[in-house]
């Protein structure tokens, strides 16, 4: 999921965890850097190849059919937090589906029914590791012990296995890649980043979501900031506006899948 970019100075000083987790907004030549560079996938192309396969092979449209519609996929990292609450009520409000990737230590742990309720709400709970160390820079026993544990986690909460994944700041390699694949994760990275760990001026953050949005977009937020979760009824109302559809991760890609261990973005 990134060369560092020259950051706005904060609009109030920050936590170092809000620190140490806001660096996952790196650009993707860094992040899919390592021994090899991995190629990314984008949504129309799995949406292409699975038109372009047998019916027998094609998944289901779901609720809409993003090859015709204007489609963008809400996504939200390192929670659930105090705030997930909220943002829950705001999503469902609006009746928006969004994709959750969720971390183990002090958060699933943390606020089990909240896991329960996203999966509840039709919202896709996925999976940011266990501990949010980069994968790219551990062993390979460790990295799966990261991917494996919030898997495990997950399904004793909702009762099936996450099956995607967002690596810390976006890094992977060819390790992480086939610890992926082994266990089922398809990396998602994105398009659209508020870098919201920057600033709690939520007015910002819906600005530079906007600015950024396009077709097939995926937008990065994290539900842990306290500017966050106040900026999404703005960005939902004004991307909608625009004929912009909300979409989950897989339903973006429908009627294709992610396949497990190729980076989508």
């Amino acid at each position: 999921m990134p060369a560092i970019h020259k950051m706005r100075k904060p609009a109030t000083r920050l936590r170092p965890r809000a620190v140490f987790l806001g660096l996952a907004t790196l650009t993707v030549s860094v992040a899919l850097s390592g021994c090899t560079k991995l190629d990314t996938v984008s949504p129309s192309t799995v949406r292409k190849d699975a038109a372009d396969a047998k019916p027998a092979d094609q998944g289901k449209f779901g609720t809409v059919d993003c090859r015709k519609a204007k489609c963008i996929a809400l996504t939200f990292d390192a929670g659930p937090s105090e705030n997930t609450p909220r943002l829950l009520k705001i999503l469902k409000e609006k009746a928006v589906p969004a994709t959750f990737f969720t971390l183990g230590k002090n958060h699933i742990v943390k606020y089990p029914e909240l896991v329960k309720q996203m999966d509840a709400e039709g919202h896709e709970v996925a999976s940011h590791t266990w501990s949010h160390k980069i994968l790219t820079k551990i062993d390979a026993k460790e990295a799966r012990a990261e991917l494996e544990r919030p898997n495990k986690a997950i399904e004793k909460l909702i009762g099936k296995k996450p099956t995607l994944m967002r690596p810390p700041q976006g890094r992977t390699n060819d390790t992480v890649n086939k610890l992926s694949r082994e266990l089922g994760l398809s990396e998602i990275l994105w398009t659209v980043t508020a870098k919201d760990y920057t600033t709690n001026d939520s007015a910002l953050i819906e600005k530079r979501v906007l600015e950024q949005s396009s077709r097939d977009g995926i937008i990065l937020l994290h539900d842990i900031y306290k500017g966050t979760v106040p900026a999404v009824p703005g960005i939902i109302d004004a991307l909608k506006q625009r004929g912009y559809v909300f979409v989950t991760v897989p339903q973006l890609l429908a009627p294709g899948k992610a396949e497990p261990g190729k980076v989508y973005r």
